[in-house]
């Protein structure tokens, strides 16, 4: 099988910062997050948004997922994993933090144990396989638009669809994005990197939709032939 990872480039080092903040900062914050643990009204927001987000890109797959292979790239916690296989796919559950997919297998109902792989690392990697479907909530949002057509690439390469997010381009959130590259670097978490997506050049996307919820918004977007 030919090996589709991207050579040595930006998206190296942009994935090295993403696993330093979640698997040695953000981890603690990351699982209250996804838990039904009380948050501040802003985290509640965002906690909000990205089960609407979850809701949105999981109503883009058949409800019938029995004998279809999934990857769930970047799969944090394990929220979507565990609708997935419940499903009935047979789930490649990936993440670049081993801390959060370690919590991810830990929350995922014993039942349905036998249809998740579990993995630490690369979501790009080639000797992942071949999927019917993959999905990317929020793990491909730090990266430029090189890296991340790069990745569409890779991944529709060997899937039949990818649905993904993507930060959209508004004046709220470049005025973020302009804010947060002012700090010292020492104190930045990774940026997400805000797209319009008609200038993508990734064949096959179209839009799906956008959530926003006070301080998570997000922009769901398809790749299928």
């Amino acid at each position: 099988m030919r090996d589709l990872t991207p050579p040595p480039s930006s998206y190296d080092d942009t994935r090295a910062r993403v696993e330093q903040y979640f698997d040695a900062t953000a981890t603690r914050v990351w699982e209250r997050l996804t838990s039904d643990m009380p948050v501040s009204r802003i985290r509640q927001t965002v906690r909000e948004g990205r089960d609407a987000m979850r809701a949105l890109i999981l109503a883009q797959l058949p409800d019938d997922l029995r004998g279809a292979r999934v990857l769930d790239a970047g799969c944090g916690t394990g929220a979507a994993t565990a609708e997935l296989a419940a499903r009935g796919a047979d789930v490649t559950a990936i993440d670049i933090s081993p801390k959060l997919v370690e919590i991810a297998r830990a929350r995922l109902p014993e039942a349905l144990a036998g249809r998740v792989a579990f993995r630490a690392g690369d979501m790009l990697a080639g000797n992942l396989g071949r999927f019917d479907h993959v999905i990317a909530m929020d793990s491909l949002i730090y990266y430029t638009r090189p890296d991340l057509e790069g990745a569409l690439d890779a991944l529709s390469a060997r899937a039949g669809s990818v649905v993904f997010t993507v930060a959209p381009r508004t004046p709220l959130l470049m005025a973020m994005w302009h804010m947060g590259r002012m700090l010292p670097r020492a104190d930045r978490s990774p940026s997400m990197i805000p797209h319009d997506w008609r200038r993508m050049n990734v064949a096959g996307l179209a839009r799906v939709g956008r959530v926003s919820r006070g301080f998570y918004i997000s922009e769901c977007l398809r790749v299928a032939p």
